[in-house]
């Protein structure tokens, strides 16, 4: 089950190590960074599943 592209996963996991390290450096919401960090290496994102969206992979017609 996939529903994100290649660079939606790049994104996401730029984004997601970005919020560890403020977490890091004291900034207590960016451990929500591993959020987008998890979704990108799966490669599926429950909203995404929600709002049918679909980023890059390919789905059974």
């Amino acid at each position: 089950m996939c529903n994100s592209g290649m660079i939606d996963r790049a994104l996401r996991a730029v984004l997601g190590f970005a919020l560890i390290i403020a977490a890091l450096s004291g900034f207590v919401w960016g451990w929500i960074g591993l959020i987008p960090l998890v979704t990108a290496a799966i490669g599926f994102c429950p909203l995404y599943a929600v709002l049918g969206i679909n980023t890059g992979c390919k789905t059974a017609e």
